[in-house]
């Protein structure tokens, strides 16, 4: 089983115990393990036989225990007596955007489906004649909902998340850099531009000796199969199941091939235009330009800088290559200064493992280890904002009670660090949810005990455009709050964004001076990046965080800084690219 499928495999035995009432701290296991076994850059059984299973954040003693029984023997006997007496279709059901594991078995029991095989087809069919609406608690508007799934379901395609596709090919690219003969290594096509979510990993080798290029590419360890080799290319599959292509050029050509295949389509179409105008033909060979006297002339290039300055043009930043509009600002010298990861000073949004008894889940490193982490980064400054206690699970004095604990704990750091000449200053904030009313998850004497406040959307996604906007917007007044997290409620592969109107949410911003995130987390990369590009014409500011739930989460941010260049954003756009002192005149409301 590859990490896809046994992430797959978790989370049905957390679906099996929340349908069978175990503790939610069960189901939260397993669910934490299957999301640490998707984010995974290497094979989970390769960690099982290297002994560091438990390595990964969210696989506990107990849960590697069943995976080792299952790469020993192909079952675990106690998932096959957690399963015991469930309809596998329910199990097929979770895999439709927005059925949750309630929704699923009463879908099981009015509709008497049983068998995984087909399941889903069924489940269409039903829709299709108008059952759901029968069922108690869908109606019409659900079954209209429910077939716009299952089709988007059937459309989704195969793609790998950028962080995660970025570390394989991280991991590829160090592989093949050992052989001497390489010159340079880089990615191609939606990987090198960024994009949230990746097809294929394409890569390009510089080298004058192609065929010990392949050798060595071929040799990698973690190939399931080779699909094809020749001379100068080759694809591979890997035991996770994704597809590399690579292809090698000699080195005065390299600028040429690396700009055409890193795209997009529409940039190069455009481009072309560009260059046929002034008679000449581009190409992953270099540019043709037509002689005098007759015949041709190609032109090889280097690098992509002068490719670029061959038809008049500045470089232009692969995040960019879209077709809009970077390709006009390049002939007028206009083009921006990316934002750059060292320019960001801080992470605005994390989850520490600090005992507040969250509404949501826990973060599984604790402060000081997330202090030492941010140190390594040189940052400045870290905002530690584990989600608002439980409102259903507390009182309003144990609420209380709980943050008035971590505000002496911060304040006790911050008196440490002083002391020490640690430059690095901490803020007391909360990630706090907005209710469906647009009020806040939390008493106004606990947001009183903030330095600022984050809020969020984290249930009652599908109601209308205009109610989930006049609902962000109560839950962004107050003065507290400052920062809207992944603001769009996506999560990339399993649901969709909710509607807002961005106009009204821009404008409320830019007038009570509240930012938007970027939220790094690899499933959300929120806001998107034509949302951002947006938001920074309004001069809506944003902060890039990562919402970090453990130590190895917070080199996320980077991801958030790609989101951010694909938004056309520069370092003076950017919240936590302030410097201390600035940032605490901003965030804390006196």
């Amino acid at each position: 089983m590859n990490n896809s499928e046994i992430a797959k495999l978790l989370r049905v035995i957390a679906a099996a115990y929340e349908i069978k009432g175990e503790s939610r701290f069960r189901v939260l296991a397993y669910e934490r393990a299957a999301t640490a076994v998707d984010q995974a850059t290497s094979e989970v059984k390769d960690l099982w036989e290297d002994n560091q299973l438990v390595s990964l954040p969210g696989i506990g003693t107990s849960i590697a225990s069943h995976l080792g029984e299952l790469f020993r023997i192909g079952t675990v006997k106690h998932f096959e007596e957690v399963l015991k007496g469930l309809p596998p279709a329910v199990f097929e059901f979770l895999d439709i955007p927005g059925i949750g594991v309630k929704s699923a078995w009463k879908l099981y029991q009015n509709l008497g489906i049983n068998r995984a095989e087909g399941a889903i087809k069924k489940l269409e069919k039903a829709a299709s004649l108008k059952k759901i609406r029968l069922i108690k608690g869908f109606g019409k508007e659900s079954e209209k909902n429910l077939l716009r799934a299952i089709r988007e379901l059937k459309r989704r395609e195969r793609r790998i998340l950028l962080p995660f596709a970025w570390q394989l090919a991280r991991k590829l690219i160090a592989f093949i850099k050992e052989e001497k003969t390489v010159l340079r290594v880089d990615p191609l096509g939606s990987l090198r531009r960024k994009c949230a979510t990746i097809g294929d990993i394409d890569l390009a080798v510089a080298t004058d000796e192609p065929k010990k290029v392949i050798a060595r590419f071929v040799d990698y360890p973690d190939i399931k199969r080779l699909i094809e080799v020749g001379k100068t290319t080759a694809s591979v599959m890997l035991r996770s199941g994704h597809s590399v292509d690579l292809m090698t050029k000699p080195p005065s050509a390299y600028g040429a091939l690396l700009q055409h295949f890193t795209g997009s389509k529409q940039h190069n179409i455009h481009l072309r235009k560009i260059a046929q105008k002034k008679g000449l033909s581009l190409s992953e060979y270099g540019v043709k330009r037509k002689l005098i006297g007759g015949g041709s002339k190609l032109d090889e290039y280097a690098d992509e800088k002068n490719f670029y300055q061959a038809i008049g043009l500045s470089w232009i930043p692969p995040e960019l290559r879209e077709d809009t509009g970077e390709i006009e600002a390049a002939q007028e010298r206009k083009l921006p200064v990316l934002v750059e990861i060292s320019d960001i000073k801080g992470d605005l949004h994390l989850h520490s493992s600090f005992q507040i008894e969250p509404s949501h889940d826990l973060g599984e490193s604790s402060m000081k280890e997330m202090i030492s982490e941010a140190i390594r980064h040189h940052y400045t400054y870290l905002a530690f904002s584990e989600h608002n206690p439980s409102v259903s699970q507390h009182s309003a004095r144990q609420i209380i009670d709980l943050l008035r604990l971590k505000k002496e704990l911060i304040e006790r750091i911050n008196y440490s660090s002083n002391k020490s000449n640690l430059n690095l200053k901490l803020f007391n904030a909360l990630e706090v949810d907005i209710k469906p009313d647009g009020r806040l998850a939390l008493p106004a004497e606990g947001l009183e005990m903030l330095d600022f406040a984050i809020v969020a959307i984290h249930s009652g996604f599908r109601i209308t455009r205009e109610k989930m906007t006049r609902r962000i917007l109560y839950g962004l007044n107050h003065p507290k709050v400052k920062i809207l997290a992944h603001p769009t409620g996506r999560k990339l592969g399993k649901r969709e964004e909710y509607e807002l109107d961005w106009d009204k949410i821009f404008d409320f911003c830019l007038k009570h001076d509240k930012a938007l995130e970027i939220n790094a987390f690899p499933e959300r990369l929120d806001l998107p990046d034509a949302l951002v590009r947006e938001a920074v014409k309004r001069r809506v500011k944003i902060a890039i965080n990562s919402d970090a739930h453990s130590l190895r989460e917070m080199n996320n941010i980077e991801y958030g800084v790609s989101v951010a260049r694909r938004g056309w954003v520069e370092k003076k756009d950017i919240l936590n690219s302030y410097d201390c002192d600035r940032i605490s005149q901003w965030l804390i409301t006196k």
